[in-house]
C-alpha cells in the first residue's frame, strides 16, 4: 500500500529510530537502579520509552513509591549512559540510505525527539548527521511533550510544511500518538516496543525498518 498523500517533508524521532540508543539507556537505568538497591523490571523501562524525564520519573515513582530518589536515578543513569556510549551508539539500519533519498528528492526533514538537545547533538554528531536535517526539535523546544502533538506541530512549523503533508517516523507508542494527533501521516518502525492494535489504527503503516520506508518514498514523484 502506498502512502495516502504526497509527502512534502519527513520528521524523524531519534532514539530507537535513527540511533540504537534505547538499549543503552535501558542498560544504564538497570545498572543505576541496582546500585541504588532496586531491581528495575523491563516492563517498567518500556513504559518510560518515548517520555521526557518528567514522564519517566512519574513511571518510576508509580512503581517504586514516592520515596524513590528520581534525581539520583537520573544523574546516575546519565553518567552510566555516557560511559557506555563511549564506544559510539550504532546507527539503525537504513538511516543513511533514506537521508540520501531525501537529498535526491529535495525533501526537507527534521528530528523531533524527547531527549535533551545536548543528547541529540551528541548522538547525531557522532555519525556526522547534524547537517543532514533542516531542524532539530528537542526537549524544551515545544510547550508539551509527546504524546501531545506539540513537538510535531513545532517541527512542521520549522520546516514550513503543513502537518498533513508531513510523514512522521516513530518507534514509540507515545511518539506515534503525538504524530497522529498532529495530523501527520505516521509510520511506526518498532524497536523495543511492539505495534499494538492502537498503533495499527493510528499509523498508515508498520514498517520493518527504514529501508521499507525509503522504498515507499521512492514511489512518489520527486520535488526536484
Amino acid at each position: 500500500m502506498d502512502l495516502p498523500r504526497t509527502v512534502k517533508a519527513v520528521v524523524f524521532d531519534m532514539d530507537g529510530l535513527l540511533v540504537d540508543s534505547e538499549v543503552v539507556y535501558c542498560e544504564a537505568l538497570t545498572a543505576q537502579a541496582a546500585a541504588m538497591g532496586y531491581t528495575l523490571p523491563l516492563e517498567v523501562m518500556t513504559r518510560m520509552i518515548g517520555h521526557t524525564w518528567a514522564g519517566s520519573a512519574h513511571v518510576l515513582t508509580e512503581h517504586f513509591g514516592p520515596g524513590f530518589d528520581t534525581d539520583l536515578m537520573r544523574s546516575g543513569s546519565v553518567e552510566r549512559f555516557y560511559d557506555l556510549a563511549q564506544a559510539e551508539i550504532a546507527l539503525k539500519t537504513g538511516v543513511l540510505e533514506i537521508l540520501d533519498h531525501l537529498d535526491r528528492a529535495g525533501l526537507p526533514r527534521a528530528v523531533c525527539t524527547s531527549s535533551r538537545r545536548v543528547d541529540a547533538e551528541h548522538h547525531l554528531s557522532a555519525h556526522g548527521l547534524m547537517d543532514r536535517f533542516n531542524a532539530i526539535l528537542a526537549q524544551g523546544d515545544y510547550p508539551r511533550p509527546k504524546p501531545n502533538p506539540d513537538p510535531y506541530l513545532k517541527a512542521a512549523e520549522a520546516l514550513g510544511v503543513d502537518p498533513a503533508d508531513c510523514l512522521a517516523l516513530e518507534d514509540s507508542h507515545n511518539g506515534v500518538r503525538a504524530a497522529a494527533a498532529a495530523g501527520m501521516m505516521t509510520i511506526m518502525v518498532p524497536d523495543m516496543l511492539d505495534a499494538t492494535e492502537e498503533m495499527h489504527g493510528l499509523c498508515v503503516r508498520i514498517a520493518a525498518d527504514l529501508h521499507e520506508v525509503r522504498e515507499l518514498l521512492e514511489r512518489q514523484p520527486s520535488f526536484i
